[in-house]
């Protein structure tokens, strides 16, 4: 009899287990379709600050191409100039609705509110800071005809007579890269400043100018074919793209010297709280899937999407790292 009581009893608890899984099921995809109401509800543009291939617009395309799986429409724009300001100020004075993003390195934050003297938005206060999607280094590379081989030999040229290095100008992640080496170094050279990351490159390249510290994924291909030679990497760890290449702080004997930048997602400040939290919630779910990092890494980039805490919490320590460097050589923009 007791044997006969208990089968309905279980099959009843099929049932209500059966029941909370539907419920469950429907609940998710509720929350989902919740969501995608929120954000994005019509077409998306993001804004890079700097010329096709680089790192901010490799992975900005990627995360487009992801965020376009949403149902809507997402367009990359680039907007090169003044050290990525001009894009980050299009963003921020853009209507605050979350469809307007740009994708900066987070010198636009850390160095560019030093350093110019009238950008026309503050950096700041003015963008929400909502993520860092990837990380990324620099590459010193030099022309074959300084005749260097290792980032020591160039200390030990620098020392003997004037050199001159390159950058995409004032306080670009190149010219930073560069002061941090010449510091730790202890030497000095010349820089000079170019209208972006492209002719900068091309300067190196054509041995206008003896060195410089450029994007790695930029260099890689002229460094292979032997045009330009490759001394030492910015990040803590070797690049994937050249593993031969040693670390900075290997090439200085300085173990823990990384002098790696980040790309960070921002919005207008005044983006209501909810488009924010979606936006946030998308990229750090776009970042952790594996195709994501994979093809981020091929390009020499590091998939992060932080939260926004961690997010200010790093460009606040960054401020703190880079602020005193830039007042120490007193740059200045226009």
């Amino acid at each position: 009899m007791m044997n006969f009581e208990r089968e309905p009893r279980r099959g009843r608890s099929l049932v209500v287990l059966g029941a909370l899984a539907c419920a469950s099921a429907l609940s998710l995809l509720s929350n989902t379709a919740l969501a995608q109401a929120v954000w994005p509800t019509k077409p998306v543009k993001i804004l890079v600050g700097s010329p096709p291939g680089g790192p901010s617009d490799i992975t900005a395309r990627l995360f487009a191409e992801h965020l376009g799986r949403r149902g809507q429409s997402v367009v990359v724009e680039n907007r090169p100039g003044a050290g990525n300001n001009l894009a980050a100020g299009v963003a921020a004075k853009a209507e605050p609705d979350g469809h307007t993003l740009v994708l900066s390195p987070d010198t636009v934050v850390t160095i560019n509110p030093l350093v110019y003297a009238n950008p026309g938005f503050d950096a700041r206060s003015d963008l929400a800071h909502v993520s860092i999607l990837t990380s990324f280094s620099q590459m010193l590379v030099c022309h074959p005809s300084v005749g260097v081989k290792s980032a020591a030999e160039l200390v030990a040229k620098a020392k003997a007579q004037p050199l001159h290095y390159a950058s995409g100008g004032p306080g670009v992640p190149g010219h930073l890269a560069s002061e941090m080496f010449l510091q730790t170094a202890g030497v000095r050279m010349t820089h000079v400043p170019y209208r972006g990351p492209a002719p900068a490159t091309t300067a190196v390249l054509a041995g206008e100018v003896a060195c410089g510290f450029l994007a790695t994924p930029t260099v890689i291909p002229h460094v292979k074919a032997g045009k330009l030679v490759a001394l030492a990497v910015s990040s803590g760890a070797p690049s994937p793209l050249a593993p031969e290449v040693p670390t900075l702080a290997a090439a200085l004997s300085q173990p823990g010297l990384d002098v790696s930048f980040r790309l960070v997602l921002q919005v207008a400040r005044s983006t209501p709280a909810p488009v924010l939290a979606e936006i946030e919630r998308t990229a750090a779910e776009i970042m952790k899937q594996p195709d994501v990092r994979t093809r981020l890494l091929a390009s020499d980039l590091v998939a992060l999407g932080t939260g926004s805490a961690q997010t200010q919490q790093t460009l606040a320590a960054e401020i703190a790292r880079w602020e005193p460097l830039v007042r120490q050589l007193g740059l200045k923009a226009d």
